[in-house]
């Protein structure tokens, strides 16, 4: 039976070695500039000119022909995208579904909504990859993915929500008053959208906070947890550190993000997915 994996460009994914997988661009838009979010394109280059840039800025996501066209013809598909409360994606991918469920009625489509988006969304397309390769059925795939994502979290710590506060997902006195006292912005998602909890200043506070986050929401030997940095590694490793102290059997990967996620993490961001207890604040049985 073929199968597809197909995911927006939120994930920071663009390839697995060995999987059926594929991706559709999300678009970050700067006046007359366009950077589009593939392999392709210079990350670096393009958040320093962010940067620069003091004009109207935002993204836009795929549309629903994109995806269909990326479903291709395959027997089982698996969409996964950023939360549908941050973008119009899902919506995007829900019409595709509706028109591949008319031209392919043997074929069976579910749509993923992470209620997040970056390393979680990762983390949610490789348990799928992962359930499709041990032999599951649709079915199966779908109850066990839902479930997984019951417990799993995302965090994040930004240097910089310029660009959040100029697209509506923070509050402007917020973002400004945090860049002028050098205070990072900690949190996670609630119901999929960015709520910051935590004001730390400093990068060693930061830390500290956000390990102790992890801490609380359950993460013990044995799980694995997934740093996306927008070029932030040291900070991110800096994090690792910490925690392997606590938990040296835990798995840890480190990943720059992708053009998405990096305008909205800005330079020094981090988004932290991890495996932990039942995820009470953004619960997936809930939409």
């Amino acid at each position: 039976m073929r199968y597809q994996i197909v995911s927006d460009s939120s994930s920071n994914i663009f390839h697995i070695e060995g999987v059926n997988y594929a991706t559709v661009p999300m678009k970050i838009i700067a006046g007359e500039r366009e950077y589009v979010d593939t392999p392709e394109l210079d990350v670096r280059r393009m958040v320093s000119e962010m940067k620069a840039y003091k004009g109207k800025s935002g993204s836009s996501c795929a549309n629903a022909q994109e995806w269909l066209d990326a479903f291709g013809d395959a027997d089982m598909v698996f969409g996964v995208t950023i939360s549908r409360n941050l973008s119009g994606s899902f919506n995007a991918a829900e019409a595709a579904a509706r028109e591949f469920a008319e031209t392919h009625p043997d074929a069976r489509i579910h749509i993923f909504d992470t209620l997040s988006a970056g390393p979680e969304q990762a983390m949610v397309i490789e348990k799928i990859a992962r359930l499709v390769q041990d032999g599951k059925s649709f079915e199966e795939i779908v109850s066990e993915v839902r479930e997984y994502q019951n417990h799993t979290h995302i965090l994040f710590c930004l240097e910089c929500m310029n660009n959040l506060a100029r697209n509506g997902r923070v509050n402007p006195a917020v973002a400004k008053i945090a860049s002028v006292l050098g205070i990072r912005a900690c949190g996670d998602a609630q119901n999929g959208r960015i709520a910051p909890t935590q004001k730390p200043r400093g990068q060693k506070k930061a830390t500290e906070v956000l390990a102790q986050m992890i801490r609380d929401r359950g993460f013990h030997n044995g799980s694995w947890l997934r740093i996306a940095h927008c070029f932030g590694e040291n900070q991110a490793r800096l994090l690792v550190d910490t925690l392997r102290r606590d938990f040296p059997d835990a798995r840890y990967t480190l990943e720059p993000t992708g053009a998405l996620c990096s305008f909205y993490a800005e330079e020094g961001g981090l988004m932290i997915a991890m495996e932990g207890s039942f995820n009470e604040v953004n619960n997936v049985n809930g939409i």
